[in-house]
């Protein structure tokens, strides 16, 4: 078990050496890229419709990314549905709940490439805490944690 453990490390450390990559558009149509958010601290959550726990974390994630602004902080959510439409279903929703429409990146992984061990994952929620030179330190597979918000914390100035 230790073994596997100190595999398991020593992956996440050499995936993590290479500022990660992420470019393409919003769902919106606005050109993204993860690079132009360096010297910020991006929360990175990977979520779809059809999963109940990603759609209950969102007003958290919505919140708590308010109680953040004006510090170098980005919440960029990210689905990996199927098909677009359910994408944009509910940033449409998202919209009609608050007129101003959402206050961060929502992302269509299917508009997105991929670079520097960051991929698209299987499972989802999944929440990547990047640090402000683009490096993942940490990873949240399932419900989002307070250890994740804990995580955000650490990396701000």
């Amino acid at each position: 078990m230790r073994l596997l453990t100190a595999l398991l490390f020593f992956i996440s450390f050499c995936a993590t050496a290479q500022p990660a990559r992420l470019d393409g558009h919003t769902l919106d149509g606005q050109r993204f890229s993860l690079e132009a958010l360096r010297g910020k601290v991006v929360m990175l959550f990977f979520w779809n419709t059809d999963c109940v726990p990603c759609l209950q974390k969102m007003p958290e994630l919505r919140a708590n990314a308010a109680g953040w602004r004006g510090k170098p902080f980005e919440l960029v959510l990210v689905s990996t549905d199927r098909d677009r439409a359910a994408a944009l279903g509910y940033l449409q929703t998202l919209k009609q709940i608050d007129r101003n429409g959402p206050t961060m990146p929502v992302l269509w992984a299917g508009d997105l490439s991929f670079g520097s061990g960051l991929v698209a994952p299987a499972g989802v929620p999944l929440t990547l805490v990047i640090d402000g030179q683009g490096r993942i330190q940490a990873r949240h597979a399932g419900r989002i944690s307070d250890e994740a918000w804990d995580d955000v914390a650490g990396l701000l100035p």
